[in-house]
C-alpha cells in the first residue's frame, strides 16, 4: 500500500512564517497560495516496510535506513524524550512536507511537535528516529542499543532482538570446541590481537570468515561468561570475543559439526572452552565435504 499523508495546516503555516522572517512586509505571495507552494517543494518523508537484518518486517526511510523507537518516549500521548546529544546520535525523522508510506497503515502515521517546534513523524504514537551509525541500507546497528532502542515495525511495535549464542559441541578429533547458536564451529585468527582485543580480518577476509557479531543478548552455554566480551570493528559493529580473541565462523563449514577451518593457513584455529586455540596437531577425524 502506498499513501501520502499531508501535514497539519498549522505545521505548514509555521513553515511559511519562518521563511518570511527578515524579509520586510509580506506581499500578496505570503497568503495561502504561497503556503501551498512552499509545502509543495518540500521533499516527502518516506516510511517503507522492509525486511532488515533478520529482524523481520521493520520500517526504513526511503533510502533504506532502518528507523527506530525509544523506550523512554511515550505513545499515549506521543512525546519525545530524545533531545540534545541524544538527538545528534538518533536524528528524529522530521516531516517538512508529505509523508509517503509503503506497507504501512496510513492511519497509524502522524506527527508530534518537538521542543524546537519541528514535527517528528510518529507511528502508532511512537516518535521515529534514525541512527547515525547506520550508514548504508539494511544496517540495524541501533537494534538493542542501551536496552532502550529498537527497530520499529509497521505497527509501531518493537522488532524482536536477535540473539547471539556461544555454545559447545564435541567434534571427534578436536574434542569439545566452541560453536555459534546454529552449531557452526567458531575460530580465532592468530593475526588478530588478544590483549587488548583487535580484529585484523576485513574485506574479503571477513567475507570468507564472517565475524560473530553481538546482536542483543549473548547467550553463553558451557563457557565461563567472564571469558566472553566484545570488540568494536572498524565498521562500528560489535564482534564477540572469547578469551580476548575476536571470533569468526567459516563459510566452508556448511553444516553443524564441521571444522574445515581448523589450521587453515596456519593462522585459523577452533577454540577450546578456555578461550585458547585447539592444538594444530589435532584434526577432525573426518573432514566434512564442502560445497565450495
Amino acid at each position: 500500500m502506498t499513501a501520502r499523508i499531508v501535514l497539519p495546516a498549522a505545521a505548514l503555516a509555521g513553515l511559511a512564517l519562518l521563511t518570511a522572517c527578515g524579509q520586510g512586509e509580506p506581499g500578496p505571495a505570503a497568503g495561502p497560495v504561497a503556503i501551498q507552494q512552499a509545502a509543495a517543494v518540500q521533499p516527502a518523508v518516506g516510511l517503507v516496510a522492509s525486511d532488515v537484518d533478520g529482524l523481520g518486517p521493520v520500517l526504513t526511510d526511503s533510502n533504506g535506513l532502518t528507523l527506530y523507537r525509544f523506550d523512554r518516549d511515550t505513545a499515549r500521548p506521543p512525546k519525545s524524550a530524545c533531545a540534545g546529544e541524544c538527538a545528534t546520535t538518533w536524528p528524529p525523522v522530521i516531516a517538512t512536507g508529505a509523508v509517503d508510506v509503503r506497507g504501512v497503515d496510513a492511519k497509524l502515521v502522524g506527527t508530534v511537535a518537538r521542543a524546537d517546534g519541528t514535527q517528528q513523524v510518529t507511528v502508532n504514537g511512537w516518535p521515529v528516529y534514525r541512527y547515525v551509525k547506520d550508514t548504508v541500507a539494511g544496517e540495524a546497528k541501533g537494534q538493542g542499543v542501551g536496552g532502550t532502542w529498537a527497530a520499529i515495525t509497521p505497527t509501531g511495535a518493537k522488532a524482536a532482538t536477535p540473539e547471539t549464542a556461544i555454545r559447545t559441541t564435541n567434534i571427534p578429533g578436536l574434542d569439545t570446541v566452541l560453536t555459534d547458536g546454529d552449531g557452526r564451529t567458531i575460530y580465532l585468527f592468530t593475526k588478530d590481537g588478544k590483549n587488548p582485543p583487535k580484529t585484523t580480518c576485513e574485506g574479503q577476509c571477513a567475507t570468507t570468515w564472517p565475524p560473530v557479531v553481538a546482536r542483543g543478548e549473548t547467550r553463553i552455554e558451557g563457557v565461563d561468561p567472564e571469558l566472553v566480551g566484545t570488540v568494536t570493528r572498524p565498521d562500528g559493529t560489535e564482534q564477540v570475543t572469547v578469551g580476548g580473541w575476536p571470533v569468526y565462523t567459516y563459510t566452508q563449514d556448511t553444516a553443524p559439526g564441521q571444522a574445515n577451518g581448523h589450521t587453515v593457513g596456519g593462522t585459523w584455529f577452533a577454540i577450546e572452552t578456555n578461550g585458547c586455540k585447539v592444538a594444530a596437531e589435532r584434526k577432525p577425524l573426518a573432514a566434512a565435504p564442502s560445497s565450495y
